[in-house]
């Protein structure tokens, strides 16, 4: 009797924690962010993407301990999801995504997904064949630039 109570609950909490209940209203509660995000999606580069970086400079050479820092970054943040190699896992692999795409385009992804998944054809398509979006990791700027510099070493930049 209580392995079949225990088990009757564990079915009703997860049946009613899946569902996602659909909102009824017709009101806007977008904010000020939601429009200026909406904004940039109107005039989408696919050079640059989405997001506040116009430009990354570079230097010729890898920064080594900006390249650690964000190998440890992307153990915590990434990893789970992405191999450094071209092998899908959740999403595609990093290799060569350097030389596939701008410093701006990759800094932009990383701290802006969203926006770039909903206007970029590519980013889509990969979303068909991966079938999950990449999550916003809230990194911050300085994470973000030493990912960058993470997928620079794995790309073979010295």
């Amino acid at each position: 009797m209580n392995k079949l109570f225990l088990l009757t609950m564990f079915g009703f909490i997860l049946l009613t924690s899946c569902g996602k209940e659909k909102s009824n209203t017709d009101q806007d509660f977008s904010t000020p962010a939601a429009a200026e995000k909406t904004a940039d999606a109107e005039s989408y580069d696919p050079k640059r993407g989405l997001g506040k970086y116009e430009t990354v400079e570079l230097g010729a050479s890898l920064d080594k301990a900006l390249a650690e820092k964000g190998l440890k970054t992307a153990e915590v943040k990434c990893t789970s999801c992405h191999k450094p190699t071209d092998e899908k896992l959740v999403g595609p692999g990093w290799k060569g995504v350097t030389k596939r795409r701008t410093p701006q385009w990759i800094m932009n992804f990383i701290t802006n997904p969203d926006p770039m998944i909903d206007k970029d054809p590519e980013l889509q398509a990969q979303l068909e064949l991966c079938m999950i979006r990449m999550p916003n990791q809230g990194l911050t700027e300085d994470e973000a630039r030493s990912i960058l510099e993470y997928m620079r070493q794995n790309d073979g930049v010295k």
